[in-house]
């Protein structure tokens, strides 16, 4: 076993949920936690981690993996810090949601070794509450972790390919793109989706005030549509910021479908955009037959 130590530096919901999930499937080394005191504390007491340290320096000594689980700018801040003092053979990676602005930042980093030395990664897991309080073993559980390689890259090799076995391991599915081409589509299936739910409980808020009973009265579609607006801004306001381009287009592709249904409530046009809505449904329920 090549890995014996890993740091994870932020050990909130997907730092917390990665520890759990390593120690549950007997990872047999050591695991480092780096956050605030009261973090790690909590991170202890959920068995979360081994030893923790608030400073990074000393959280990754001894480690060969160390991963970035903190929002995209402490990814990115993280990665300038403690880049160039990691030995050649640590393997930095992170968790971010955003990739091109992450990567970019590695690239000018580590130059020439950044095949070598750092893995850019994005599990597509998560909850709309943060903390190491709901961290779960289970999270990663038939998800996806995007991985998004510089040209040439083998990360199949080496510690990297070691560090994607224990992705495996601990239930999620490796799938390997571009980081333009993840930011591209990360925008539309879960960026795009937490602005919708973000839009629509503030709407709600304005509309009624914040003490309706709307959930209880709406059932399960509004439940399930504003369940994700508790998501934390600290986490969505670098998503925002990295993604931009991406995001505001698909927004504006939004907003025009929802004023051309706002302008065609009598309209066929409306069961016009029910049909081409429906094909969504029908591709994935086909795919999924194919699949079973």
């Amino acid at each position: 076993m090549s890995i014996r130590q890993i740091t994870i530096i932020g050990t909130g919901l997907i730092g917390g949920s990665l520890a759990l999930a390593l120690k549950k499937r007997r990872f047999a080394g050591r695991i480092i936690g780096c956050d605030r005191a009261p973090v790690l504390e909590r991170a202890r007491n959920k068995a979360a981690i081994d030893r923790g340290h608030t400073n990074p320096a000393d959280a990754v000594r001894g480690s060969q993996i160390v991963v970035l689980a903190t929002p995209v700018s402490g990814i990115i801040d993280l990665i300038e810090r403690l880049g160039p003092a990691l030995p050649p053979k640590t393997l930095l990676t992170d968790v971010g949601s955003t990739k091109a602005e992450v990567l970019d930042r590695a690239k000018t980093v580590f130059r020439k070794n950044t095949g070598s030395r750092f893995l850019a990664g994005h599990p597509m897991a998560g909850k709309e509450q943060s903390g190491v309080e709901f961290a779960d073993p289970d999270l990663f559980q038939r998800a996806a972790w995007f991985v998004t390689p510089i040209p040439g890259q083998q990360i199949y090799d080496g510690l990297s390919g070691e560090y994607l076995e224990w992705v495996e391991k601990i239930g999620a599915r490796i799938a390997s793109m571009d980081a333009n081409e993840h930011d591209q589509l990360c925008a539309w299936i879960s960026h795009l989706p937490q602005m919708i739910s973000t839009a629509l409980a503030a709407s709600l808020v304005d509309e009624y005030g914040e003490d309706a009973p709307l959930l209880e009265a709406g059932g399960r579609a509004l439940r399930e549509m504003t369940r994700i607006s508790g998501s934390p801004y600290s986490m969505w306001r670098d998503i925002a910021l990295t993604n931009k381009t991406n995001i505001r287009h698909a927004l504006l592709k939004l907003e025009q479908h929802l004023a051309h249904i706002r302008e065609n409530l009598d309209t066929r046009e409306l069961a016009a955009e029910f049909e081409r809505a429906h094909q969504l449904r029908k591709a994935g329920l086909a795919k999924k037959k194919q699949l079973d």
